[in-house]
């Protein structure tokens, strides 16, 4: 007992200031309380505070608007899942569109669009703004050489006349008239026949870097040798390494070797005679002898 009693035995200084802290803790708590129980309650109706949310409420919006992705101009045969997505198709809204699409036909306006997919009206409202055709498909019912079939519409081809039937003599223009031939290949096939100086054979064209062959044959059915240039044709005894190289057909190490065989056997007596040469080209050997003579 002597050692509780040590805890709280108090003098009477001790004990009267004890009491005063009692009494400023009970006067405190007495204070808090009746100060919140007197605070004013705020009238969420009036005006001003209606007001007030109406700000806030348009202020969201706007963000929520600008969180938005945009949506530009686009042709709606190519929408894809995310893209269908972000319009707020459906999945099998963009898979009836999908499916439609795999058989190799087109839509070509917004009804036609809304009869594949079977979207709503409404959203048909939202988004048929940004629908983009081809430029063709606009005019269609305004020009009279657009025709239809059973998988969407096409122009009909105007028929161009050309200037020559001779593919030594054709323009850019007239190889352009080929399906196939535009402006950068009808360029390529002069520029490669300008270094032949001419097609000799018509298989030379299928030698025009990035001619699709299918396409070349095409230009062939209209396009012909109807004459052989006139190639200036140099002598393998004594052109110089720099001119051979020229030749279309020969490259470094096929030149090397024909110089080689060349101090080998001091002279070629006939063209032929290249056909000898380790390692020559034989399929190669009726276009290089089109350059070459053996005097």
């Amino acid at each position: 007992m002597n050692i509780f009693k040590s805890h709280f035995w108090y003098n009477k200084s001790q004990r009267n200031g004890i009491f005063l802290l009692l009494v400023s803790i009970i006067i405190l708590q007495i204070i808090i309380f009746i100060d919140f129980s007197s605070e004013e309650k705020v009238d969420l109706t009036t005006p001003r505070t209606l007001a007030f949310h109406k700000k806030i409420d348009s202020l969201k919006l706007i963000t929520l608007e600008k969180r938005k992705p945009k949506i530009y101009p686009f042709n709606p045969n190519y929408i894809t899942d995310y893209k269908g997505a972000q319009l707020g198709m459906s999945l099998n809204e963009i898979d009836r569109l999908l499916a439609f699409r795999k058989t190799g036909k087109f839509v070509n306006s917004k009804k036609e669009f809304q009869k594949v997919t079977i979207i709503s009206d409404s959203l048909l409202t939202i988004i048929s703004p940004y629908f983009k055709f081809p430029e063709w498909v606009i005019k269609r019912k305004e020009n009279t050489n657009y025709t239809s079939n059973s998988k969407s519409f096409y122009p009909k081809k105007v028929k161009i006349k050309i200037s020559t039937t001779n593919i030594n003599k054709a323009t850019a223009e007239d190889l352009k008239t080929i399906s196939g031939v535009g402006e950068k290949l009808s360029v390529r096939i002069i520029k490669y026949r300008s270094k032949l100086q001419g097609f000799s054979k018509e298989n030379q064209l299928y030698e025009v870097w990035g001619l699709d062959r299918e396409v070349a044959s095409k230009v062939l059915k209209v396009f012909s040798v109807l004459e052989l240039p006139n190639i200036q044709k140099t002598n393998v005894n004594t052109v110089s390494f720099k001119e051979l190289l020229k030749n279309p057909y020969i490259d470094y190490e096929l030149c090397k070797k024909i110089f080689e065989y060349r101090d080998e056997v001091a002279e070629l007596q006939d063209i032929s005679e290249l056909k000898n040469i380790k390692g020559f080209p034989l399929n190669l050997y009726d276009r290089i002898v089109l350059y070459l003579v053996a005097k």
